[in-house]
C-alpha cells in the first residue's frame, strides 16, 4: 500500500497554495481594471443623488440644498393636482406605446431581412443607408423633417400633385398628426443602429442548425421562424424589458424640436414638461419631484416586466 510521506504532503500543500496565490493575483489584476470606472460611476452617479432631496424641500437657486426648508410631499401633491397632468401623461404613454408596437420590432425585422441577403455588397449598402440617420443630430434631422412637412415641402407638394389632398397642408400645425409623425421619424432614426445588436446575436447562431434544417427541407421563412427567432429570444426579451421600463421616458430634445404652439396639446410629454417647469420657470423642487416619481415608476415597470418575463419565458435580466 502506497503512502504519502510528510515531505510530499507538505510539498503538495505548498504547490496548491502557490497556485491559489497566482490565481488571486491574476484575478486582482483583471478586476482592478474596472475600479476606475466604478469610482467615476460613484462620483458622478451616486454622490449627486443627494440632490434628489430637493424634491422634498423648498429649494431655490439662491440657497443651498442643505439649507432649504423641508416641505415633505408638497410638490408631489401639486403634480397630482396639476390640470396638465393627464394630458401630459396621455401623450407620454401614447408616444411610447406606439414606439413599443412599431419602433421596437422594426430593428428585429431589419436584422432578420439583412441575415437573408446573399449579396454582400447590397447588404452593406442597406446597412450604411439605415445607419446614417442615427449619426445625424436631432437638430439636423428634426430640421429636415420640419422642412419636408411644411406646406411647400416635398411631402405636401407630392400629395397635392397626386390629388390625394385638396390643398398643401402644414402637417406640423396639425396636432392630430403628431403621434404618427413622431413614430415614423423615430423608426427612421433608430431602426438601423438598433439592428446592430440583433445582427450580432444572429451571427452567433450555430450554422449547423441551419444546415440540419435544409436537410429537413425547411425554407427561408421556416428557418427564420424556427431557428433564428428562438435563438435571439433572449436578446429580444432583454431589450423589451428595457423598452417597457422606459415607457415614461420620451427624451426632450426631439420633442422640443418638433413642438410648436399648434401641436402642443399632443406633443407635451413628461420630459418636456419637467424641462420647462425646471428651467423656464425655475421650479426646481417641483421638477425634481416629477423626475423622481418618473424614475420610481420606471424601476417598478422594469421589475414587473422582468418578473413577468421569467414566469412566461424563463428569461430575464436577473
Amino acid at each position: 500500500m502506497n503512502t504519502i510521506s510528510e515531505t510530499d504532503r507538505r510539498r503538495m500543500k505548498m504547490e496548491k497554495k502557490k497556485k491559489r496565490n497566482i490565481l488571486k493575483n491574476d484575478q486582482f489584476q483583471i478586476q482592478s481594471m474596472i475600479w476606475p470606472g466604478l469610482i467615476l460611476c460613484f462620483i458622478f452617479s451616486y454622490i449627486p443623488m443627494y440632490g434628489i432631496t430637493i424634491a422634498f424641500k423648498d429649494y431655490n437657486i439662491l440657497s443651498t440644498v442643505t439649507g432649504a426648508q423641508w416641505v415633505g410631499f408638497k410638490y408631489f401633491g401639486e403634480f397630482f393636482n396639476d390640470p396638465a397632468l393627464w394630458n401630459v401623461l396621455r401623450n407620454t404613454i401614447m408616444l411610447n406605446g406606439l414606439a413599443l408596437v412599431f419602433s421596437f420590432p422594426a430593428p428585429i425585422i431589419l436584422a432578420l431581412f439583412l441575415n437573408e441577403l446573399k449579396n454582400v455588397q447590397f447588404k452593406k449598402t442597406v446597412q450604411t443607408i439605415s445607419y446614417l440617420p442615427h449619426f445625424l443630430s436631432w437638430v439636423i434631422f428634426g430640421g429636415i423633417v420640419i422642412e419636408m412637412l411644411m406646406p411647400g415641402g416635398v411631402i405636401s407638394t407630392t400629395l397635392y400633385k397626386l390629388g390625394l389632398i385638396a390643398e398643401p397642408v402644414n402637417f406640423m400645425a396639425k396636432g392630430e398628426y403628431f403621434y404618427g409623425i413622431y413614430t415614423v421619424i423615430n423608426i427612421i432614426k433608430t431602426v438601423g443602429f438598433g439592428s446592430i445588436l440583433y445582427v450580432a446575436a444572429i451571427t452567433g447562431i450555430d450554422q449547423e442548425l441551419y444546415e440540419a434544417a435544409i436537410v429537413d427541407g425547411c425554407g427561408r421563412f421556416q428557418k427564420m421562424w424556427y431557428i433564428t427567432i428562438p435563438c435571439i429570444t433572449g436578446t429580444i426579451v432583454i431589450m423589451l424589458i428595457f423598452q417597457i421600463s422606459s415607457i415614461l421616458n420620451t427624451g426632450y430634445e426631439q420633442i422640443i424640436l418638433l413642438q410648436n404652439s399648434l401641436n402642443l396639446a399632443y406633443s407635451e410629454t413628461l420630459d418636456t414638461y419637467v424641462y420647462k417647469i425646471g428651467i423656464a420657470q425655475s421650479r426646481y423642487s417641483y421638477a425634481a419631484a416629477v423626475g423622481l416619481l418618473k424614475s420610481v415608476m420606471s424601476v417598478a415597470l422594469m421589475l414587473l416586466a422582468n418578473s413577468t418575463s421569467k414566469k412566461l419565458l424563463d428569461r430575464g435580466l436577473f
